[in-house]
């Protein structure tokens, strides 16, 4: 139980991180573009594209993905606590 409660806080953290530079991917010019840019834009866009919708830019700057952020974070704290409640 304990593996499976590391394996998918990892998962989550490592996401997360992904996340981050996918977004500091938008500050460079033809960053996205790259192949690593792309790889990103596959694994973070679904997640995001929700946020996206219900949270509109304000302005140039676009919060949905801060909010995606703590989503995850708090998914991963509510997970160890489920794991601990289960335990």
């Amino acid at each position: 139980m304990g593996l499976l409660l590391s394996v998918l806080t990892s998962l989550i953290y490592y996401y997360s991180w992904a996340l981050i530079i996918y977004i500091l991917l938008s500050w460079f010019p033809n960053a996205r573009e790259s192949g690593i840019g792309q790889f990103l834009g596959r694994i973070c866009e679904p997640y995001l594209e929700p946020f996206r919708k219900i949270i509109p830019p304000l302005g140039m700057i676009d919060i949905s993905p801060i909010v995606a952020i703590f989503v995850l974070r708090f998914a991963s704290s509510g997970l160890v606590q489920l794991f601990h409640w289960i335990a």
